[in-house]
């Protein structure tokens, strides 16, 4: 855990946050400025800042974030319709907080290309 990070901080239970997810590698929660009727951000317990920083042994923690992103879609009810995962890299990539993580978006149909 990094005591200046975010999400950190949102994983430790130190900052409120709006959960609908949890298990021993993932913590899930409503995104504060959703950009779909369904948008979830799904945050690794692990401090990884980017997925540049990611290494073969953080697998499991990504494998952790997508199966867990399955799980939370099917919760939600967007699964049947679909849905689209994000991971913003770096500055120009949007990424604004330094912790690895995904967005699920769903609710609506999403337009191609996106941003």
């Amino acid at each position: 855990m990094s005591s200046d990070c975010l999400f950190c901080r949102i994983v430790a239970g130190e900052l409120p946050a709006a959960q609908v997810y949890s298990d021993s590698a993932v913590v899930a929660i409503r995104d504060i400025a959703p950009q779909a009727p369904t948008h979830v951000l799904l945050l690794s317990r692990k401090h990884i800042p980017s997925v540049r920083d990611l290494t073969e042994a953080d697998g499991a923690d990504v494998s952790a974030l997508f199966a867990a992103a399955a799980r939370i879609a099917a919760q939600e009810g967007v699964s049947p319709g679909g849905y689209r995962l994000v991971v913003n890299v770096g500055r120009d990539g949007g990424q604004t907080v330094d912790h690895l993580h995904v967005h699920l978006l769903g609710g609506r149909p999403m337009a191609w290309p996106p941003g």
